[in-house]
């Protein structure tokens, strides 16, 4: 049964839909991140939704800063995973149609707040695992903004109904990423090369930093088909916890910070502080501003940017448009100078988080009415 207005998930009643099944997913998708990172991946970033669609807009000449363009797998492996699982429990259904628009601006939105604090709210869970405590500031942004965003769910907020589609346009972000998987393998770069055909490659900085191919699709998938079957969603977690005090969903958060710290410890990748920590600022109100506002997105647009990914795979076109405007807004936050560096913030950074939340309050309050009316 679907739990709350305006959620991509419905619970799954088998043993991964169960509190221990949840955490279960969790841990491993937090051990497999850790793993990612000790193999290549920037630090603090084993999988990071928001920074790796970053990372495939530069690949695909969305942006031009150099140090963060590659295709990364594991992005494709989150989408595809999770259409493989929903094909095999037959839970593929084809929707959408529910202010598509709107859900393409929340998730450039999300993704202008997410890149100001430098990081979706896995990579915030990880950042803390590793020891990076600045991450807590963009914890409680989150926190703050999944909670704006359920008083206005408690009010009647939605962005309508899904309606049935047909099955082809199901497959269409399923077949986009399989055609990006195909760039990929066709457009291998060689050694030293920034570009092999469409694409680009990062020779340094985080872009420049990947484990071996193979093995991030393999994680992503993993990480897909757990997620799936589970309904691991991040932002859900919160966002059941203040409108039914439901903590389903916390155990799959739980979990993943947990084994993530776990593994970190054990491999020599827990270096508690908050100065030095990779791919991080210290300005505490703009790593919870930056955050607040990403929250605040996710909770109106149904979930976050992992959850968009595999209600995509189970053939939501609504979803899908979530998932494309978080990558267009990666692109936006590099054009137009908001994303934040290890430096500290962008130049437009305050700007894009005054205008973004702006943006949607005003979103929230004019659906809310429309329901009411």
């Amino acid at each position: 049964m679907e739990r709350a207005t305006g959620s991509t998930c419905q619970y799954n009643e088998s043993f991964l839909g169960s509190p221990k099944g949840i955490l279960l997913a969790g841990g491993i998708i937090g051990i497999l991140a850790s793993l990612l990172q000790y193999f290549g991946n920037p630090g603090n970033m084993g999988i990071c939704v928001a920074c790796f669609e970053r990372d495939i807009a530069g690949a695909l000449g969305l942006h031009q800063i150099r140090t963060v363009q590659y295709l990364r797998p594991e992005i494709l492996g989150l989408g595809l995973g999770a259409f493989i699982s929903a094909l095999a429990a037959r839970e593929f259904s084809p929707r959408g149609g529910a202010s598509s628009c709107i859900r393409l601006l929340l998730g450039m939105i999300a993704a202008l707040g997410a890149l100001v604090f430098l990081g979706c709210p896995w990579r915030a869970a990880l950042r803390l695992a590793g020891g990076d405590f600045n991450a807590l500031l963009g914890l409680a942004g989150l926190v703050a903004g999944i909670f704006i965003g359920t008083q206005f769910l408690r009010r009647g907020y939605s962005l309508g109904a899904s309606k049935k589609q047909p099955f082809a346009a199901g497959l269409l972000f399923p077949a986009a990423l399989v055609m990006l998987l195909a760039l990929r393998l066709i457009f291998a770069p060689a050694e030293g090369e920034a570009q092999s055909g469409i694409l680009w490659y990062s020779l340094e900085g985080p872009g420049s930093k990947h484990a071996v191919p193979l093995l991030s699709l393999a994680a992503g998938l993993a990480a897909g088909f757990l997620a799936q079957r589970s309904r691991f969603c991040t932002v859900g977690a919160f966002r059941d916890i203040f409108l039914h005090r439901d903590f389903r969903l916390f155990f799959g958060f739980v979990g993943l910070g947990l084994a993530a710290f776990a593994v970190n410890v054990i491999v020599g990748q827990f270096h508690p502080g908050f100065e030095g920590q990779p791919i991080a600022h210290t300005d505490g109100l703009w790593n919870f501003s930056g955050m607040l506002v990403a929250g605040l997105s996710f909770a109106l647009g149904g979930g976050c940017p992992g959850r968009q990914l595999f209600a995509s795979g189970e053939g939501s076109t609504d979803a899908a448009c979530f998932a494309l405007g978080m990558l267009f807004g990666a692109a936006t936050a590099h054009r137009l100078g908001t994303a934040s560096s290890a430096s500290g913030i962008g130049s437009n950074g305050p700007l894009a988080v005054g205008v973004g939340l702006a943006v949607c309050l005003v979103i929230a309050v004019v659906y809310t009415r429309k329901k009411r009316d």
